[in-house]
């Protein structure tokens, strides 16, 4: 049966009128994104597609972060519905690397941790970025340098090296995520830390950590003892 179009537009003045007076605390995962790729489909009921998009990806962080080209392949999703999903993810990345920027990143470890979740946790493949620091560690650049399987994403001390002597780099942080969600290091991941920092103290260049993001947490090699 065909909803008439008057009640998907009551349907939707009342999201609207909740979002407004509540927040987004005002309306449940499958509420936000329906409202979302309403904006972007305005003549159809989006209820049904938000919540396949929420099962198919595992939830609003993986939705948000997933691939546009594997949104497109879901029924019901065009060009302009997966620009909805990926500029809200970009808004909300903005807005979090925004409080990263401002302040010393050893200052604001909270904000930095928040950050690298938004962005990282829920990745489908394994990604690897350097923030490199300067004197007084303020993020100067944030840079992916590799992107590899679903468990592997090869880096070499010397790249990672010759890039934070390019930019002028003080310090640096490794992050990486782990996409089956378990953040503990793995021996590569031990020993790759141990060369950069290696690496880096003969030139002066300070790994202050290695930073491993999965969707149950995160690890620290510092904080482990391991740098």
């Amino acid at each position: 049966m065909t909803v008439p179009e008057s009640d998907h537009a009551g349907h939707r003045a009342r999201l609207r009128k909740r979002l407004i007076e509540r927040g987004g605390e005002g309306l449940l995962d499958h509420e936000l994104i329906e409202y979302l790729l309403a904006l972007a489909i305005p003549r159809r009921d989006t209820k049904p597609l938000a919540k396949a998009l929420l099962a198919e990806f595992g939830g609003i962080g993986g939705l948000l972060t997933a691939d546009p080209e594997a949104l497109a392949r879901m029924p019901g999703m065009g060009e302009t519905s997966v620009a909805a999903i990926k500029i809200a993810h970009a808004a909300a990345i903005r807005l979090v690397k925004a409080e990263v920027a401002a302040r010393p990143v050893l200052a604001n470890w909270r904000a930095l941790l928040d950050y690298l979740r938004a962005d990282m946790a829920h990745h489908r493949i394994e990604r690897v970025r350097v923030l490199h620091l300067n004197a007084r560690n303020m993020l100067i650049r944030d840079e992916v340098m590799n992107e590899g399987s679903v468990d592997e994403a090869p880096v070499y001390a010397r790249e990672v090296i010759r890039r934070a002597i390019d930019l002028g780099s003080a310090a640096i942080i490794l992050v990486h995520n782990h996409p089956s969600g378990d953040p503990s290091p793995s021996r590569a991941d031990i020993d790759i830390t141990r060369k950069v920092g290696e690496a880096g103290k003969r030139l002066g260049i300070t790994l202050h950590d290695h930073i491993i993001i999965g969707s149950d947490g995160h690890s620290s090699l510092r904080a482990m003892g391991l740098i």
